[in-house]
């Protein structure tokens, strides 16, 4: 099972969770510990859900059309969109309170 730690505000939360999990669906349950997860719109259109892969980024599929629409350049900087992300991997992820635009 992949194990995810997911930064925010200077805190680490950490579970491991299924394979394919979109951690945005487990946010929008209240699932431990993404009810943390910055989020709105679900479906790649608003960008709330950006987060710096911070580890395991060569283990996901390259940029959809979706994210390199709202992340721009910022994909090259190791940026993604939680809610189209689903984790067959570990993974670190960072988001803060700081505007996704």
């Amino acid at each position: 099972m992949p194990h995810v730690v997911f930064r925010k505000n200077g805190q680490a939360h950490e579970a491991e969770v299924g394979v394919r999990t979109n951690l945005v669906v487990r946010a929008g349950i209240k699932q431990f510990p993404f009810p943390y997860l910055k989020y709105e719109c679900g479906m790649g259109k608003c960008s709330k859900c950006a987060c710096l892969v911070r580890a395991g980024a060569q283990h996901l599929p390259p940029a959809n059309w979706k994210e390199k629409k709202q992340l721009g350049e910022r994909i090259d900087a190791g940026w993604r969109l939680a809610c189209q992300l689903w984790i067959e991997h570990d993974i670190e992820l960072e988001q803060d309170d700081a505007p996704a635009g």
